[in-house]
């Protein structure tokens, strides 16, 4: 039986789900009682590494991501055997996009991957639910205080738990990656323009 960590403020507890429709899922929100809390936004991440990749190997994530405001976020490895995706996180909001970079091009970091995505945030009992709009596909994230309360929220959405992803954006981007053969470095819509892709191509097996 797998273990559940109970979250804190220092823990991101979360799992995904592949939309086959969007606008599906916003009828079953607003059908449940979800309150609107942050309307569709375009955000842009930039992904910062050492050249040599290390935090990547490390299993760790350093982020500065654009949408309605900048933030700095760094994300430590998953902790192992957990029915959801429940890692250390560090968050906070930033003023200048800009110096922020330049700060970390000062400490060494390069960025090693841009990503790209729409997204709408839902607040539904407690859990934040974002509708996201990926170049390859639709999800929803559900993010709640710990596991129980990640399943339970599932389950008033109709989402099959057994269908649930662990698998961070860019892991299922890497997986795209490998299976069709691309070569690309940047997970954006213009690199996908024209490309049409079904769920088996990224979605673990």
């Amino acid at each position: 039986m797998k273990k559940d960590a109970v979250n804190n403020n220092n823990l991101e507890v979360e799992v995904k789900f592949y939309l086959k429709n969007i606008k599906t899922m916003i009828e079953a929100l607003y059908g449940c009682g979800a309150v609107l809390t942050q309307p569709r936004v375009f955000e842009r991440n930039l992904r910062f590494d050492t050249p040599d990749g290390r935090l990547r190997a490390a299993g760790e994530v350093l982020r500065l991501r654009e949408d309605s405001r900048y933030r700095l976020t760094f994300k430590g490895p998953a902790l192992a055997d957990q029915s959801v995706a429940v890692r250390p996180e560090i968050e906070f909001a930033l003023d200048d996009l800009e110096e922020a970079r330049r700060f970390l091009e000062a400490l060494g970091y390069v960025v090693s991957v841009i990503y790209e995505k729409y997204r709408t945030t839902y607040n539904l009992q407690g859990a934040e639910i974002t509708v996201d709009e990926m170049p390859f596909g639709g999800f929803c994230e559900i993010e709640a205080r710990d596991a129980t309360e990640v399943e339970r929220v599932a389950k008033i959405l109709n989402l099959e738990w057994e269908d649930r992803i662990l698998s961070s954006y860019l892991q299922l981007f890497e997986i795209l990656k490998a299976r069709r053969g691309l070569n690309m470095r940047d997970l954006t819509f213009e690199n996908f323009r024209g490309l049409d892709f079904l769920p088996g191509d990224y979605l673990p097996s």
